[in-house]
């Protein structure tokens, strides 16, 4: 059987470990607002960005481009319909 190689070096597991720890302890803070994190994902996610700052063996981040065309291709539907819909004028009487 062949080895499989590792997505994720040692390293950037005990980053993801170490996180994981300070959150249960309550004294891991959030980047910009400095707020505790409460979520498990978000620690994960500070962990993982920590490692990759670090330049430890993590694959790259899921791009946010099919998600965001998705979106937009909505947000253009609702547009062209507001578009099409038909106006019209009230003619207003002329005062003599």
């Amino acid at each position: 059987m062949a080895s499989k190689t590792r997505k994720y070096s040692k390293g950037a597991s005990k980053d993801v470990e170490r996180a994981m720890k300070k959150r249960k302890a309550g004294t891991l803070k959030s980047g910009g607002s400095g707020r505790k994190v409460k979520s498990r994902k978000q620690a994960i996610a500070i962990g993982l960005s920590e490692a990759r700052r670090e330049g430890k063996k993590v694959p790259p981040k899921k791009s946010a481009k099919s998600s965001a065309k998705k979106s937009a291709k909505k947000a253009s539907k609702k547009s062209t319909k507001k578009t099409t819909k038909k106006t019209t004028k009230k003619k207003s009487k002329k005062k003599s």
